[in-house]
């Protein structure tokens, strides 16, 4: 199990630094995906296979595809792109640095965050999808449905638009 541990976070990693180092933006967003699938991999050995799926379809399925489509369909100018990042070079490596010292921070507080006082039962040997669903359609019931519709208000009128 750590093996395929290794290889996938590997390939993640590899495929990362392949997303921000490729020329071709078509490449890149392929780069993307294969990593939102080792992500799912990842998932899936943790025993979420709840968010797998949801990383794959979300991910994956719309947002990756969707971007692609939108890199193929727009006529990108490649010169106008690099003198804009050579011109927002140093605010970027400012956000960079915030970012880092903010997940340096994090990991070096984990014994504040963690709650050791919190136990998860499972008494009836559910997997995390049905645990995932009986709490959504049973205690986050009307949250749940009010979600729902406004996301169906919001496709609605992406569709109108």
């Amino acid at each position: 199990m750590n093996l395929f541990f290794f290889l996938f976070s590997s390939i993640i990693v590899l495929s990362a630094v392949a997303v921000i180092s490729s020329r071709n933006p078509v490449h890149s967003v392929l780069f993307l995906i294969l990593a939102f699938v080792n992500s799912a991999g990842i998932f899936v050995l943790a025993g979420a296979e709840f968010l797998a799926m949801i990383l794959l379809i979300v991910y994956v399925g719309a947002v990756a595809v969707l971007f692609l489509f939108v890199v193929m369909m727009l006529n990108i100018n490649l010169e106008e792109i690099k003198s804009q990042v050579k011109k927002y070079f140093f605010s970027g490596l400012f956000v960079g640095f915030i970012l880092l010292a903010e997940l340096v921070f994090s990991f070096s507080n984990l014994d504040l965050i963690r709650n050791k006082n919190v136990e998860v039962t499972n008494d009836k040997n559910l997997t995390n999808t049905h645990q995932i669903g009986s709490i959504i359609y049973t205690d986050y019931f009307f949250v749940f449905q009010l979600s729902g519709c406004i996301l169906l208000v919001a496709m609605i009128g992406a569709i109108v638009l």
